[in-house]
């Protein structure tokens, strides 16, 4: 099992390093640049034009290394972590197209976002509940209760997902950050589908499939990072970034850990949670609580570089990526 794992990651990792080169001239020739924010800090101002939508290297990297060395690449969990992610990063994509290519500031209208998300949402679950027989219960982290949640499990879980998938593209707004820290959260989940596996949490499980899918993940945002650190050659897009937080969720559901995943994605959700109370103060008070959100960029604003910003927020993603780990133990016993 060990020898699948680190050729997944392993390969996702070389199909990622070979395809950069050669995506990232062509995306320059298209002008697939980036849109930068006027209002956003100014040492951004200068990323304008920077190769975008990058996120198709990586997820052609982690996908086809997942199918390749998974024990049963035809198996309906690991039909349903790639579907998920591909349609989780077509709605990115189709948003890129629309700014990037369109030249259409907004892009997909948030309306339209969230009817591809929650559809996606739903089929994860129903496929999940009705197919592969993980029930509609929660596991609490840290504690070996779990709460059955019969038809409230499809209208809480979908919130979870879509939320925690949009606090990934949140995070993706400096160098490097989002993929790094997506790339700790996947080790977790490495673990965390190798724990299920030996404790069977389901019926139907192929949870070994479920730790080489997030091995994979782990080479392909690795490799991704070679081209995304600062200064970035290329950015992964909302292609990249949704695609990455549908992916977290598809595990997470899979592996009976959605509340589990909020403490392994706990940066994540800050950085979403920095946003709604930002919008919720300046609506009802007209006074904002950070300089700028979401909260990497009210660091940068207080005098932070970019890259301490991305070292320290790494940091925080590997001390939630371990929090999941132990906070799910608990749950299987």
């Amino acid at each position: 099992m060990s020898e699948r794992l680190v050729l997944a990651a392993g390969l996702a990792l070389i199909i990622t390093l070979v395809l950069s080169p050669f995506l990232i001239p062509v995306l320059r020739i298209l002008k697939f640049g980036q849109n930068v924010r006027d209002d956003g800090p100014k040492r951004h101002l200068k990323k304008a034009g920077t190769p975008t939508m990058g996120g198709i290297i990586f997820l052609v990297g982690i996908i086809v290394s997942a199918l390749l060395t998974a024990e049963q690449p035809t198996s309906l969990e690991m039909v349903t972590l790639v579907g998920i992610t591909l349609g989780f990063g077509l709605i990115g994509f189709v948003d890129d197209f629309i700014k990037v290519v369109m030249h259409r500031s907004l892009g997909l209208r948030a309306y339209q976002k969230l009817i591809g998300q929650f559809s996606l949402a739903f089929a994860l679950m129903w496929v999940s509940v009705h197919w592969l027989g993980r029930g509609t219960d929660v596991a609490i982290p840290f504690t070996s209760i779990h709460l059955e949640l019969g038809w409230f499990y499809y209208v809480f879980v979908s919130l979870v997902i879509v939320l925690m998938a949009n606090a990934v593209n949140l995070t993706d707004g400096l160098d490097g950050l989002a993929a790094g820290s997506t790339m700790f959260a996947g080790v977790a989940y490495v673990l965390i589908a190798l724990l299920a596996a030996i404790h069977g949490v389901a019926v139907l499980a192929n949870e070994t499939d479920m730790a080489v899918f997030a091995a994979a993940l782990v080479g392909g945002t690795l490799g991704f990072l070679r081209f995304n650190t600062y200064p970035a050659r290329i950015f992964m897009g909302d292609t990249g970034s949704l695609a990455l937080g549908g992916a977290l969720a598809s595990l997470a559901v899979l592996t009976k850990s959605e509340l589990v995943f909020i403490v392994i994605g706990g940066l994540f959700a800050a950085e979403a949670l920095s946003v709604i109370i930002q919008v919720i103060s300046f609506q009802t008070t007209g006074k904002r609580i950070f300089r700028m959100s979401p909260l990497h960029h009210h660091f940068e604003l207080v005098g932070w570089g970019e890259w301490k910003v991305v070292i320290v927020f790494w940091f925080v993603a590997l001390i939630c990526a371990i929090m999941g780990i132990i906070g799910y133990m608990p749950t299987l016993g």
